[in-house]
């Protein structure tokens, strides 16, 4: 096993004619100069988007071990001719293995079983495998974890868990080369002015559309906190890659609250730290720089400035208030906004809300560019126009993520039902609402104005028209039917189901081997 061994550099990585490494500029680098040091086999090649993303950073890491003198990079490249490989390892500080050397690049790649790339090898001073994870290593960590071995990372587990038990807001903000968080007009304001604050980490980046809709939110909150002299800040965390830096200053330079400098190495070690798993975030550090909330952004969307100061007196209180409104809904209080009280026909008529109530309405959330819409809106008609045949008292409306104005056009085309107009600003107060994180996405509405299920979808997939009108009830008519008629299947001929039974069985499981409750390819 490569894992196991401990290779010979000069054998691992020369041939019978070449004892030599090259350079970008040409220059060859004798094999024998790696002895003693920790090497990387960095298997890449310019054609693969991920490696192009991931080079950056490990030449940044490169670099900060370059004083150290005891870590190299070798190049072995997945590149398919000269002229690729060589504009590709221009842009590399380290070795490579030569492009023409073929035999030695497959024989590595069959000596450390590389089935993807980029891969990162890591081998220690006595040429024995450290770790094949280099590439989840170094973006996780970066320079921090070096050597690369798991002694290391179990030390930075153990730093990263005293640091949150030890947590304070400089802990979280600050590095070895920052103590200030930059505001908009460049101003460099010390991480300890903020102390004593409630503080907001908001991660964002600045071409996800879903930030851009929460900043506004966000600001009008901050303005008004800010006016009532409340002892709260806002530092953001942002997300967006090197080739967005113009967009990110001209974005900053509109917003009223701090940043971290854009790339700094703190933004990355927050996303692990915080396990940011959504955008935007808006992470709440309290007065005694704890963590009192991992995510409030949803919490700002629903209810902004009454969120504050989102502890969990104040959530207890929001909770009960959206239980109140869960309880008083309506097909009016969810479907009207102001003047918006309408929704339109296939002619753009527009239908007042108010003649829907007393009807099953479901809400589709859909779209034209959405390849699993696509595929559900066909069963969706077909049980939308069976139901109206027998004078169901039902209504669809469409609810589009669609890009623009002839993509929802052409999609609503092809439905029968209503929708609401493309680009309202309904669709994301019931996307909120209905915390809708996918699509297709369908929600029963009871004529009540109450809610059914937010899983329409499922029981139109499973029974079609049957479901109608969506309710558990009717679901539990579903099922009691569904068993007795295999109870009346069965009680037909016991004997020769089972005999039927077996060998659909047998003929299932040609080709498998099954152990216990796992069955595996024979």
């Amino acid at each position: 096993m490569a894992e196991q061994d401990n290779h010979d550099l000069i054998k691992l990585l020369g041939s019978s004619d070449r004892d030599f490494l090259i350079r970008n500029n040409g220059d060859q680098v004798k094999l024998d100069t790696l002895k003693g040091k920790n090497v990387g086999l960095y298997f890449s090649a310019s054609w693969c988007g991920p490696c192009r993303r991931f080079t950056p950073n490990l030449v940044e890491a490169y670099n900060e071990l370059l004083s150290k003198g005891d870590f190299e990079v070798v190049f072995v490249t997945a590149d398919q001719d000269d002229e690729s490989f060589n504009a590709y390892f221009s842009k590399m500080p380290w070795l490579a293995v030569p492009f023409s050397d073929s035999e030695t690049r497959k024989r590595l790649d069959e000596l450390f079983d590389v089935n993807g790339i980029p891969h990162l090898v890591i081998l220690g001073a006595s040429g024995k495998v450290v770790t094949d994870s280099g590439v989840e290593i170094i973006a996780e960590h970066g320079v921090e974890g070096y050597p690369f071995t798991q002694e290391r990372l179990n030390e930075i587990k153990e730093q990263e868990e005293t640091a949150k038990r030890e947590q304070s807001l400089k802990s979280i903000l600050e590095s070895q080369s920052r103590n200030y968080v930059i505001a908009a007009d460049g101003r460099k304001v010390p991480v300890a002015e903020l102390e004593g604050k409630i503080v907001g980490l908001y991660f964002s980046m600045t071409s996800f559309e879903e930030c851009g809709s929460f900043t506004r939110k966000l600001i009008e909150m901050y303005d008004k906190l800010k006016a009532w002299g409340e002892n709260f800040e806002i530092v953001m965390i942002p997300l967006d890659d090197e080739d967005e830096e113009e967009s990110f200053k001209e974005g900053f330079a509109s917003l009223p609250w701090f940043s971290l400098p854009l790339k700094d190495k703190t933004c990355e070690k927050l996303i692990r730290y915080f396990e940011l798993s959504d955008l935007p975030t808006l992470v709440i550090i309290g007065t005694d720089g704890k963590t009192l909330q991992s995510n409030v952004a949803e919490a700002v969307e629903e209810h902004g400035i009454l969120a504050y100061p989102f502890t969990p007196e104040k959530f207890a209180e929001l909770e009960q208030i959206e239980k109140a409104k869960r309880e008083a809904q309506t097909l009016e209080s969810i479907l009207v906004m102001g003047d918006l009280d309408f929704v339109i026909g296939k002619d753009g008529e527009k239908i007042l809300v108010c003649d829907l109530v007393g009807k099953t309405i479901l809400l589709y959330f859909s779209a034209h560019w959405c390849p699993p819409c696509r595929g559900f809106t066909p069963k969706l008609k077909e049980a939308y126009e069976t139901i109206k045949a027998k004078n169901g008292p039902l209504e669809v409306i469409f609810i589009s993520s669609d890009q623009d104005q002839a993509s929802f056009d052409e999609y609503f085309a092809t439905m029968p039902w209503l929708a609401l107009p493309f680009g309202d600003e309904r669709k994301a107060s019931l996307s909120r609402l209905f915390k809708v994180q996918g699509i297709p996405k369908l929600i029963a509405i009871a004529p009540s104005g109450k809610t059914i299920t937010t899983e329409a979808r499922n029981l139109i997939m499973s029974h079609g028209a049957d479901s109608f009108p969506f309710t558990e009830e009717r679901m539990k008519e579903i099922e009691a039917g569904i068993a007795l008629e295999e109870k009346k299947e069965n009680d037909m001929n016991p004997e020769e189901d089972q005999k039927e039974q077996g060998k659909e069985e047998q003929k299932a499981n040609e080709g498998w081997n099954c152990d216990g409750e796992v069955c595996f390819k024979g």
